[in-house]
């Protein structure tokens, strides 16, 4: 995979942040080495000259819709070629990206597509019943569909690949740099969009510099994750097509695959989260050794805090490649080297250059050393995120300047810090966020539930997984049959991922005086 293009260690465009300039930065790869692979997929590949060709294709076709500077775009779609190229496309065009996850239901995709104001909504042929949330959506003026469409009913929506022929795949005489504004889920109300500025430095790039450590044309990522979450996209299809470095797309994320690619192709770089820490090391011994993983230089994971002992066995297996961060679509940002986990085991990590992390008591005043507290970072010298329109829920975040996640933990005295749980009611999932209320809301429309509360119980492999704790209404008997019954009942209504994998039974939840469920009581009968 070797190339004579000179290594250059530096963006050529360096007043720009990674998500902005990675639009135009595969232009510049493409002029240098047009046949270098960008993506290798099980859906298709793409050489850098192609994506960048498809990219132009695409910013041409949205303007021609009507779609101008600022303008938002929504996309749905699995890990393959398009994705990149719907990504290349907004961040040279000036549009605002909003990434939906492929498992929502119609009303959900309705909710986001609506909510982030898009003008185009591209979609995965697959995904054809989830799209039937944007029939009603006036705002559109262009749908496109991705992929084998026989059984997606084409109008209004048309052939993503038919379209780009439209166009040249010349470079853009005007790029203009565009943006994304990923959903993340809160404690109240329904999902909301983040807004960061766009020269802010990704909360997922660590300390140790992620695409520091890439090779052009020498390396090769591996991207295990949905290119929806904001992780795997910053470290997974960002920062490699940034620095000119290729990207194998998995559609679908299984353990012994994972090996098999990473042997086959000489992967370098990788995220992945805990889940899928547990699930390598559950492979048969005799798996896990016919696999040659030397050529991987850098493991960066996070989204869930991983068990100790799990980390551990991941070093002694992969080697002192593993590195980890904690961050979130809002900001932050604390990473941690292999060689600083193994005099810490269990940090996080300190704070990124240019960030701080401090700890506060309730009234919002700094704890003592090794005192655990609510987590609070500083604010970006770029400025603060915001939820998009959603003000309220904005302030609720900030303590002054500071702003929080809404974690538990503590700061060594060497300033590394720990956490110690959640103070929010997020249940996070194989590093998967998911959001209570919106579970107790769909639940709550079944007859035989009089009220519930959703918490995140322990997971040895996932972290967390969510328990429907549900007062039955009156002649209503509790029995296994009736806690399936819910289960399905709140699987119609919501993404799977989102739905519990367990039913208990209360007499009566407990409650504040104002009438709020008490979800923490709940929650701490199960830890």
């Amino acid at each position: 995979m070797a190339d004579t293009t000179a290594n250059m260690t530096n963006t050529p465009f360096p007043n720009a942040s990674a998500a902005a300039a990675v639009g135009m930065s595969i232009a510049f790869t493409a002029r240098k080495a047009p046949n270098r692979p960008a993506i290798l997929s099980e859906r298709g590949d793409r050489s850098f000259g192609e994506l960048n060709a498809h990219a132009n294709m695409l910013v041409r076709e949205l303007r021609a819709a009507g779609l101008r500077t600022g303008d938002a775009v929504a996309l749905m779609c699995s890990n393959r070629p398009e994705f990149a190229e719907v990504f290349a496309a907004c961040l040279r065009g000036g549009f605002r990206l909003t990434l939906l996850n492929w498992h929502l239901t119609a009303d959900e995709v309705g909710y986001i597509v609506d909510d982030c104001e898009a003008r185009a909504f591209i979609v995965e042929a697959r995904c054809a019943a989830a799209a039937q949330g944007v029939a009603d959506n006036g705002r559109l003026v262009l749908r496109l569909v991705v992929g084998a469409a026989e059984n997606f009913d084409r109008d209004p929506f048309e052939d993503y690949a038919r379209s780009l022929l439209r166009h040249s795949g010349s470079d853009l005489d005007d790029p203009v740099r565009g943006s994304t504004m990923l959903y993340t889920s809160g404690t109240t109300g329904r999902p909301k969009g983040v807004r960061r500025n766009p020269m802010a430095r990704p909360p997922q790039q660590s300390a140790t510099d992620i695409a520091g450590t890439f090779e052009r044309g020498e390396s090769l990522v591996l991207c295990t994750g949905p290119l929806y979450h904001a992780a795997p996209l910053q470290t997974n299809l960002t920062l490699p097509l940034l620095r000119g470095v290729g990207v194998v797309l998995m559609d679908q994320w299984d353990a012994e695959q994972t090996l098999a690619l990473i042997e086959r192709h000489r992967i370098t770089h990788t995220h992945m989260v805990a889940t899928m820490f547990h699930r390598l090391l559950a492979l048969p011994e005799e798996v896990r050794n016919r696999y040659d993983v030397s050529s991987l230089v850098f493991v960066i994971h996070g989204a869930a805090p991983t068990p100790v002992h799990v980390k551990r066995a991941m070093i002694d297996w992969f080697g002192p490649v593993i590195y980890e961060y904690y961050a979130a679509t809002e900001g932050g940002g604390t990473s941690i080297t292999p060689e600083q986990w193994l005099q810490k085991p269990g940090s996080v990590g300190p704070p990124n250059p240019g960030r701080a992390v401090v700890v506060l008591d309730d009234e919002h005043k700094p704890v003592r050393t090794g005192t655990a507290g609510t987590v609070y970072f500083t604010t970006p010298d770029e400025g603060a995120f915001e939820y998009f329109k959603s003000p309220e829920k904005t302030a609720a975040s900030f303590a002054g300047d500071l702003f929080t996640l809404g974690d538990h933990g503590y700061l060594d005295e060497d300033g590394y810090l720990f956490l110690t749980g959640r103070t929010s009611e997020l249940i996070i999932a194989g590093g998967v966020n998911i959001y209570p209320a919106e579970i107790d809301a769909a639940l709550l429309m079944h007859a035989a539930v009089a009220d519930v509360a959703c918490v995140g119980v322990p997971n040895e492999e996932r972290g967390e997984e969510v328990k429907a704790v549900v007062q039955l209404a009156d002649g209503f008997v509790e029995s296994a049959q009736l806690a399936d019954e819910l289960i399905q009942f709140c699987q119609a209504h919501l993404a799977k991922f989102k739905c519990p994998r367990s039913v208990d039974f209360d007499r009566r939840l407990p409650r504040s005086d104002a009438g709020k469920v008490l979800r923490k009581v709940v929650r701490d009968r199960y830890w």
